[in-house]
């Protein structure tokens, strides 16, 4: 059964930008410390997950919901513009899932993640997954208050997506390559995916996976230590 929440909407001049100047990028920082103070006070992990559109982003939230959820009570923040597709998707797994749209901006923000934590009682919970508005450059600027990043990157998005994208990848924690299935289809070599994320971010744990079928989500709940 779907607990769906109401959306957290962005209103007019409040969601920050990545082009805004240096000190509304230090206020979402401010806020973002605060989020990860409220959280692990109440002792939930939290779990920000970055990736472009149609990464799969949401299928591996689905799977880690479906294996997760007899051990730890969940709940998910789904980043949007302007839709709740995804987040019914999730709901359907009989978590609480509270839907974001950004309006036209690509990425979340602490503020964002902020007004959405009042609509969840965190006393509840104990992991929260936030997925991010699917983008590979916006997010990586805009910290949430998560107590760990994933990015997912897929290899139908070809064999440069890590060596475009670096910035995001120095602050991952995880990152998961996605559509191991589809590699010899699109000749794309998941070693070299996995050693560009390596020479960009040594601490990183990289991981395989086919989400759609399950494959390699054990690893990844592994990797984030749940």
């Amino acid at each position: 059964m779907a607990h769906l929440k109401e959306v957290v909407k962005a209103e007019e001049g409040e969601t920050y930008d990545i082009e805004l100047e240096a000190d509304l990028l230090k206020a979402n920082e401010e806020l973002a410390m605060k989020n990860r103070e409220l959280l692990e006070k109440n002792g939930v992990m939290t779990i920000d997950v970055m990736g472009s559109i149609g990464s799969g982003k949401t299928t591996l939230i689905e799977k880690l919901v479906q294996a997760l959820r007899k051990e730890h009570r969940i709940a998910v923040f789904k980043g949007d513009l302007t839709t709740t597709i995804d987040a019914e998707l999730i709901g359907r797994h009989g978590v609480e899932v509270v839907p974001i749209n950004t309006g036209k901006e690509c990425h979340l923000d602490a503020n964002l993640v902020r007004k959405a934590l009042k609509k969840i009682n965190l006393e509840g919970i104990d992991l929260l997954f936030i997925e991010n508005v699917g983008n590979l450059i916006c997010p990586a600027d805009f910290p949430l208050g998560s107590e760990k990043r994933v990015v997912i990157v897929s290899v139908t998005e070809g064999p440069y997506m890590v060596v475009k994208h670096p910035f995001i990848f120095m602050g991952a924690d995880v990152a998961v390559i996605n559509k191991k299935d589809l590699a010899q289809t699109m000749g794309v070599e998941i070693k070299n995916l996995r050693a560009d994320v390596r020479n960009i971010n040594p601490e990183a744990k990289v991981v395989a996976t086919n989400s759609r079928s399950g494959e390699g989500v054990q690893e990844v709940i592994d990797a984030l230590g749940l």
